[in-house]
C-alpha cells in the first residue's frame, strides 16, 4: 500500500481536508486568488428566525356539548407536536382522543404508549369508541363559545 501523502485525492477531497465543505468552494477560492481578491472565507455566522406558518387543523368530530373527538389509529410525532401547540394556544379547547388502541407504542423505540403520552400532556382518551359519560358531560361555556368562533 502507497504512503499516504502518495496517493492522488480528489480537488473535492483536497478542499474538504483545507476546511472547504465542497470541491466547488475550492475552485471559488482558487478563482478568487487568481483574480487578487481577498475574500473572507467563513468569517462570521448570520442568525436568522424561521417565520412562523400557519397550519390549520379540523377536528373530527365536535359533540353538542363543545368536546372535539379525535380518533387516531396511528398517533405519529407530527399529530402529537400538534396537539400540543393547539393545547398550548387555545388552552379552553377540550381535545380528547379514541385510539384504536392506546397501548400502541409512540414509536419503535419507547416504551411510551398513546395513553402514556395523553397523561403526560392533559388529554382525556379512550379505546375504539367515545365514552358514554363523554356524550353527556356538561363543559364550561369557554370552550363551547370558542368553537362558535372557528365555525364558519
Amino acid at each position: 500500500m502507497a504512503p499516504r501523502s502518495a496517493v492522488k485525492r480528489t480537488k473535492k477531497q483536497r478542499g474538504i481536508a483545507e476546511g472547504y465543505r465542497s470541491g466547488l468552494e475550492e475552485i471559488v477560492a482558487e478563482q478568487l486568488q487568481d483574480a487578487g481578491i481577498k475574500a473572507q472565507y467563513e468569517p462570521f455566522k448570520i442568525e436568522y428566525e424561521v417565520p412562523a406558518s400557519v397550519h390549520r387543523y379540523t377536528p373530527d368530530y365536535v359533540l353538542p356539548n363543545g368536546i372535539i373527538i379525535e380518533t387516531k389509529g396511528r398517533f405519529v410525532s407530527a399529530d402529537r407536536k400538534k396537539h400540543k401547540l393547539i393545547k398550548e394556544q387555545y388552552p379552553d379547547l377540550d381535545v380528547r382522543f379514541v385510539f384504536s388502541n392506546s397501548r400502541g407504542k409512540i414509536s419503535k423505540a419507547s416504551k411510551t404508549t398513546y395513553g402514556m403520552w395523553c397523561e403526560k400532556y392533559g388529554f382525556k382518551y379512550a379505546d375504539r369508541l367515545v365514552p358514554e359519560d363523554w356524550l353527556h358531560e356538561k363543559i364550561p361555556t369557554k370552550s363551547k363559545s370558542l368553537i362558535g368562533r372557528f365555525a364558519a
